[in-house]
């Protein structure tokens, strides 16, 4: 069997960090078997789906750097799968199951209340599979117009009558499947929502028509989707089984839960896939732990590339308990994948978020740009996010503000002290400079001693002076950067604070 798998999210929402890993899943096991994966938009419920909510699955897709396999020419590119304009398919494949035997016409409050609770199903279907599979049900439906006459049936329907077409469940029986994660899973057929929607009055599907049909005639081989939607499955089999078609594999995926066990959602952070690209996460870093959460590579590593994941993704090495999203883990992940960059490569990074906080032009003049190259190296190992390096390298492109006097005292000095030692310091850089680094530092710890302190003592009330913090990157490498000509009237400023 060839391997077609699918990502079909409704574009209802902002990617998040579960539809993520329900696409990464599939695509690496599509790659992996040398199969096709394919992506679809389920767009049914008009109400909620909005075009930034497509271009954001989009952009997406091309931050993270891997793609659908095929789709609707659009400018010599795959487009997506797109439900909306699949109506005219889903209403055939409905009056087909008529024709069987295998649904009917309803007519119950003219339809309406049908049509509120499938509407009701489609605004439920982000949050809540279980809940989104009863509302479309039209959950406690008493199967009143079941037994209607078809012939009967058939001339409402064209007298115009509204109406929904309902899917015929069996009243006894169960039903049954194989999860390729979970084993046998059984359902009584009498606990399947009762006779669910397929078509609504004005001749939109459903989400369980559409999505039946569509993995269908696509021809996809396995389903893999979050577990949340196994209340689903039965209803689904038993589309299968009425149509007469071989059902996909199913797989359903152990969930994504925060630190505290609940489904992970916003009030544990970032869950949004541009919330982790703006506060400065690497793709790769992302792609990397994501594709971890819930699944093992058993040869004990932490880093993997895409490629890597690729060649070692088995589906039986996907865990059956949830997975924890931990965000102090995902933040060494990133640390990891900052170091691991190329200065160059770097530099290019960081040179558009020093330009949104303000510091440099957009793009870099060419001296600002000799600054960024210059000062990547020194933050390299000590960026958590991308996003660090604006309050990291501010002091290279404005001047800090002056801290408070009693910030540039050491603990066991005075402000004469610490002036005294400042004038000491900023002597050694003229008659030095910070070309040599090695020469530099023992000339300071020279320095220290004739003064009766530390180092430290010598070097912190420096290190504010010049850079405004008492967190910087290293510091005679940082004053090499901005030039010791601009660093000598901070100096000589902290000084005359101290000496005021």
């Amino acid at each position: 069997m060839s391997v077609r798998v699918r990502y079909a999210p409704s574009p209802t929402g902002l990617q998040h960090i579960g539809g993520v890993r329900t696409a990464l899943f599939n695509y690496l096991f599509a790659r992996s078997m040398g199969g096709s994966f394919i992506l679809r938009l389920e767009d049914t419920d008009r109400s909620r789906s909005a075009d930034r909510y497509v271009q954001n699955l989009y952009d997406t897709f091309k931050w993270l750097g891997f793609y659908w396999d095929e789709g609707p020419d659009v400018g010599g590119a795959f487009g997506p799968y797109v439900q909306s304009e699949r109506f005219a398919l889903y209403k055939e494949y409905a009056q087909r199951l008529i024709d069987m035997d295998k649904a009917y016409y309803c007519f119950c409050g003219d339809a309406k209340t049908a049509d509120k609770l499938a509407n009701k199903a489609a605004d439920q279907a982000d949050d809540n599979a279980e809940e989104a599979a009863q509302a479309e049900s039209g959950y406690g439906y008493n199967r009143r117009c079941r037994s209607i006459d078809p012939a009967e049936a058939k001339r409402r329907v064209a007298a115009g009558e509204p109406h929904v077409i309902r899917l015929k469940i069996p009243l006894d029986g169960t039903t049954s499947f194989t999860d390729l994660l979970l084993g046998e899973i059984e359902w009584k057929n009498a606990d399947v929502n009762p006779d669910p929607v397929l078509l609504k009055s004005d001749g939109f599907p459903t989400y369980h028509l559409a999505n039946v049909v569509d993995d269908h005639t696509m021809q996809i081989s396995h389903v893999m989707r979050a577990q949340e939607w196994i209340p689903s499955a039965p209803l689904h089999l038993l589309m299968y089984q009425a149509f007469g078609w071989q059902p996909p594999k199913l797989c359903h995926l152990p969930m994504v839960l925060g630190q505290d066990g609940q489904k992970l959602s916003k009030r544990h952070g970032a869950t949004a896939v541009d919330e982790f690209r703006t506060k400065g996460y690497l793709k790769d870093a992302l792609i990397n732990y994501v594709a971890m959460l819930g699944c093992s590579y058993q040869d004990g590593r932490d880093l993997y590339s895409l490629s890597e994941l690729v060649s070692l993704f088995k589906l039986e090495h996907i865990n059956k308990a949830p997975a924890i999203f931990d965000y102090v883990k995902l933040e060494w992940f990133n640390g990891q994948y900052i170091r691991a960059l190329e200065p160059a490569a770097l530099a290019g990074l960081l040179a558009p978020l020093l330009a949104a906080a303000g510091l440099v032009q957009d793009p870099p003049t060419a001296a600002q740009r000799a600054i960024i190259d210059q000062a990547t190296p020194l933050v390299r190992e000590r960026l958590k996010y991308l996003t660090d390096v604006a309050e990291a390298l501010r002091f290279l492109f404005t001047e800090p503000v002056l801290p408070p006097v009693a910030e540039l005292l050491p603990k066991k000095l005075d402000a004469a002290a610490t002036a005294a030692g400042l004038a000491a310091a900023r002597q050694l850089l003229v008659d030095i400079g910070v070309d040599d680094h090695d020469r530099i530092e023992a000339a300071f710890r020279a320095q220290a001693e004739a003064l009766g302190c530390k180092l430290g003592d010598l070097l912190m009330p420096l290190r504010l002076a010049v850079t405004g913090t008492k967190v910087s990157p290293p510091l005679f490498e940082s004053i090499h950067v901005l030039g010791v000509a601009k660093a000598l009237p901070r100096i000589d400023k902290a000084i005359a604070a101290l000496r005021a």
